[in-house]
């Protein structure tokens, strides 16, 4: 749909979106008391600093240029636009969660060791056939779009930024899961010898997430490859990511190397680590607080404003029947 007077229930008034400003990456946490520390920090963006250059591509860690370079930017979907300005791109490329290069915010030029070239994406588990496809050749089978999402993180702050990629659901298909499939996990690459924070032993690597199938053919799931028309910077998941606009960021897996399709509830990496934190649902919700702040209010990135959170994020026209109890059900249970 077009942005006409009669607005969707997803959009936002430009004076409320983000001054581009700071990264996206879903995920962080240290355990016992340094967890609580690191947390608190990470709710504050004030050391944010701005960039100015995308530093993670089009090349790759061994300065190559990056092969899809040439297909960005790819063209809009419009039904998923929101007006501009959007979170600046220096600043959403300056302030990410990764924890595979550290548990802090600052983690861009650490993740510039990260090779993205090759890369390959496999897709097992409860399928018809296994497969594993190379980044570019995946991309040339998917239909490629730009679409602007909101993005809210745990620890309560919020942006707004275009992903380019496709729909999760258009990589389903390609998979041909079985009947008895019920939940698809997602599995980012594990390499020690460039990611330093995997060396931290007591976390269960590689990173892990996973979500219901029937979320993963909603129409908002995405598969990103880039961001503000170019290839996705390493430190925000390059060469591809998930994207759940309506659940917590930690959800969306960066650097993803495989797509799994099962048939009970997965682990996953927070909810391994702290579950009372990280919950397997984290969907966005105003009235359920985290064990350590409120998420009645956000932040947008580069701002020192608080304004109310949405159900699901804004997204709740989109994806409440997915859950019997979307209002009252706890996101951490």
């Amino acid at each position: 749909m077009l942005l006409t007077r009669s607005r969707p229930d997803w959009h936002i008034p430009e004076n409320r979106i983000t001054p581009e400003r700071i990264a996206t990456a879903p995920r962080r946490r240290v355990l016992g008391a340094l967890a609580a520390s690191l947390a608190l920090a990470a709710c504050d963006d004030s050391e944010a600093t701005a960039t100015g250059s995308n530093s993670g591509g089009p090349s790759n860690g061994a300065g190559e240029v990056d092969p899809s370079a040439s297909l960005y930017p790819f063209e809009s979907n419009p039904d998923y636009v929101l007006p501009k300005p959007w979170t600046r791109f220096d600043l959403a490329a300056g302030y990410n969660n990764f924890t595979e290069f550290g548990s802090h915010k600052q983690i861009q030029a650490a993740a510039q060791a990260l090779p993205i070239r090759p890369w390959t994406f496999t897709i097992d588990g409860m399928v018809e056939e296994p497969v594993t496809f190379d980044i570019d050749d995946l991309l040339h089978r998917m239909p490629l779009e730009e679409r602007v999402y909101r993005h809210r993180c745990v620890e309560t702050w919020a942006m707004v930024v275009p992903w380019s990629g496709f729909a999760l659901r258009h990589l389903i298909d390609l998979a041909r899961p079985l009947g008895s499939a019920r939940f698809v996990t997602f599995e980012t690459f594990e390499d020690s010898s460039v990611a330093s924070g995997q060396r931290a032993f007591w976390y269960p690597w590689p990173y892990t997430e996973g979500i219901r199938l029937d979320e993963a053919r909603n129409d908002l799931a995405f598969i990103a490859t880039g961001l503000y028309g170019k290839p996705l910077p390493k430190q925000n998941g390059a060469p591809m990511r998930l994207v759940l606009p309506w659940k917590y960021g930690f959800k969306s897996a960066k650097s993803i190397v495989r797509m799994r399709f099962v048939d009970a509830q997965p682990e996953t990496f927070w909810n391994t680590v702290a579950s009372d934190e990280y919950g397997f649902w984290a969907n966005v919700n105003p009235r359920v607080p985290h064990p350590r702040w409120s998420q009645a209010t956000e932040r947008p990135l580069g701002t020192r404003d608080e304004v109310p959170t949405r159900l699901f994020n804004g997204y709740a026209e989109q994806v409440a029947s997915l859950y019997h109890n979307p209002v009252d059900a706890k996101w951490y249970r």
